[in-house]
């Protein structure tokens, strides 16, 4: 059986055993083995890695490993500039929307919050998950290993905490968007694109204490809900402050 040398680098080592972190290891492996299988066998979605090195040459998560091979494998770069190698992922999406799976429904209501398009579904099936995030080009969500190891998947991320507060910091920070919130840009329960109404239109629909007091109102066109700038607006926009640790200039559509 061919034995190949690895090393994961940076937070993928979050994944391997204590032993097998921020080192060089010899590995037996299968006759045929991809790097893909290597690496998830190891613990680590596929979605995690952006570069990967075969003796020190960028390969895809296809190339087949020999007896001898050594396979370094990277996570998505924030600050290294990579541009004249081949990262995994050869077709970047150009908008960031994203799928969260049925165990991340908070997350997904607080990325609706901040505008970002996700779609979420509390009975949706994994397969619905992938296919839907294929087909929409979205980057999926979720704290299953297994999913994200699917080799149909192309783009996701997998939640390490189990906080939704905690979880979107992560998401913010992962895909750099912080620069990209729009607050109430989006509807919190159906996830379409909020449009600005007037009081006139929606003044029979209003609570008296709402009607008298607000004169700025927004509506959901798919599922009909009626948003102004209340106490709970502001008690979002506190939120998502305290998420990025800073003060932040909202961009809103109220």
């Amino acid at each position: 059986m061919p034995s190949v040398i690895v090393r994961f680098y940076e937070e993928l080592n979050e994944f391997l055993p204590v032993e097998m972190r921020k080192q060089s290891f010899r590995i037996d492996v299968p006759s045929g083995s991809t790097t893909k299988a290597v690496i998830e066998n190891l613990g680590v979605p596929h979605t995690e890695v952006d570069l990967v090195l075969v003796n020190d040459e960028s390969v895809d998560f296809f190339r087949q490993l020999v007896d001898g091979d050594r396979l370094s494998v990277y996570p998505v770069f924030e600050s290294w500039d990579i541009g004249q190698v081949s990262r995994v992922r050869s077709v970047p999406l150009r908008e960031t929307r994203f799928a969260a799976d049925v165990h991340l429904g908070k997350l997904a209501r607080l990325l609706r919050m901040l505008g970002f398009d996700t779609s979420y579904g509390n009975a949706a099936s994994d397969d619905e998950i992938v296919s839907a995030a294929r087909v929409q080009r979205r980057i999926i969500l979720s704290r299953d290993r297994g999913l994200l190891k699917r080799r149909i998947v192309t783009h996701g991320y997998l939640v390490r905490s189990l906080a939704p507060r905690e979880q979107l910091a992560e998401v913010l920070a992962r895909f750099d968007i912080a620069g990209r919130i729009h607050m109430f840009g989006r509807c919190i329960s159906c996830n379409a694109v909020l449009a600005r109404t007037s009081r006139i239109s929606v003044l029979d629909l209003l609570p008296p204490a709402v009607a008298e007091t607000y004169t700025e109102f927004s509506r959901c066109p798919g599922c009909g809900k009626i948003f102004w700038r209340g106490t709970h607006w502001e008690g979002m926009k506190k939120m998502a402050a305290e998420v990025l640790g800073r003060q932040i200039v909202i961009k809103a559509i109220l």
